[in-house]
C-alpha cells in the first residue's frame, strides 16, 4: 500500500484497544483515502486511557514519558510500531530501568507510519527538525516494527541518523508456536531488544556484559519451558507495566 501514492494511502498501527478505537473512528470519518489500519484480535495490554489515545492519536507518534527514564537528552531511543513490538518494547524497557538505572531511555510509539517519511514526500511526514528533536541527531535508536525491518529503512534513508537506526521485524521466520516463541524467531523479543542496547550504546561499554549473558540466557531459558510446557512461561506472558494493564 506504502508504494500507491502519498496523497490518498494511510496506514495506522495502534499500540493498544483506546488507540485502536481513536484510530477507526477517524478512518470511518474520511473520506477519498486508503486506510490500512494493523491491528491484533488477542487479548493485549491497555496503555493509554481514551483521552492520552486521541491525543497520540492526533500527532501520529510520540514519546511516552511514563515509559522512558529522562525529560533531556537520552542515550539511546526505543521506538516501536505495532501492538506486539510495542509489548515487547516495553518489557525492555523495564529489564532497562531495573538492570541499567543511569542509561537514559526515551521510548517512542509511531501510530501512523507515515509520520516517518519526510513531509516533502507525504502530507503526514515530519519535517527533519521534529523528527530529529523526536530521534536524536546522533543518537542509537532501536526500532521494534510489526512488519518487515526494510519499510523503516526505507521511510527513513534520508533522515540524518539513519545511519544509527537499527530495527527488529519479521524476518520470515514462524512456525506453530506460542506467541512469545514467535517473537523470538523473529528477534524481536525483549531480551534480544535489550541486547541490542547493550551492543550500540557507546557508554555502556563493557559493564553490561553480565547483563547481556543474562539476556541470552533468559532467550534459552523461556525457548526451553516453551518446549517443555507447550505455552509462554508465565511470567512473561503475564508481564505487564506497573500501573498500567
Amino acid at each position: 500500500m506504502i508504494n500507491k501514492k502519498a496523497e490518498i494511502v494511510r496506514v495506522y498501527l495502534p499500540p493498544d484497544t483506546n488507540t485502536l478505537l481513536s484510530v477507526a473512528d477517524h478512518c470511518l470519518r474520511s473520506r477519498n483515502y486508503v486506510n490500512v489500519i494493523v491491528a491484533g484480535k488477542q487479548p493485549a495490554l491497555n496503555y493509554l486511557s481514551m483521552d492520552q489515545a486521541i491525543a497520540h492519536c492526533t500527532r501520529g507518534l510520540g514519546i511516552w514519558p511514563w515509559a522512558s527514564t529522562t525529560d533531556g537528552e537520552p542515550d539511546v531511543v526505543l521506538a516501536c510500531a505495532g501492538d506486539i513490538p510495542t509489548l515487547e518494547t516495553l518489557a525492555a524497557a523495564d529489564l532497562l530501568r531495573t538492570h541499567l538505572p543511569e542509561l537514559k531511555v526515551r521510548v517512542i510509539n509511531v501510530v501512523d507510519i507515515m509520520r516517518l517519511e519526510p513531509d516533502t514526500e507525504h502530507p503526514h511526514g515530519l519535517s527533519d527538525l521534529d523528527f530529529d528533536s523526536l530521534f536524536t541527531a546522533d543518537k542509537p535508536v532501536i526500532f521494534a516494527y510489526h512488519g518487515y525491518p526494510w519499510l523503516i529503512h526505507r521511510l527513513t534513508y534520508r533522515r540524518n541518523n539513519h545511519r544509527n537506526l537499527h530495527v527488529r521485524g519479521y524476518k520470515e521466520e514462524g512456525t506453530t508456536t506460542t506467541p512469545f516463541d514467535m517473537v523470538m524467531l523473529n528477534d524481536l523479543d525483549r531480551f534480544h531488544l535489550v541486547m541490542d542496547v547493550i551492543d550500540r550504546v557507546p557508554s555502556i561499554g563493557t559493564r553490561a556484559a553480565t547483563l547481556r549473558q543474562e539476556m541470552s540466557d533468559a532467550r534459552l531459558a523461556a525457548r526451553a519451558y516453551t518446549r517443555e510446557h507447550g505455552e509462554d512461561d508465565p511470567a512473561i506472558s503475564g508481564w505487564t507495566w506497573p500501573g498500567r494493564d
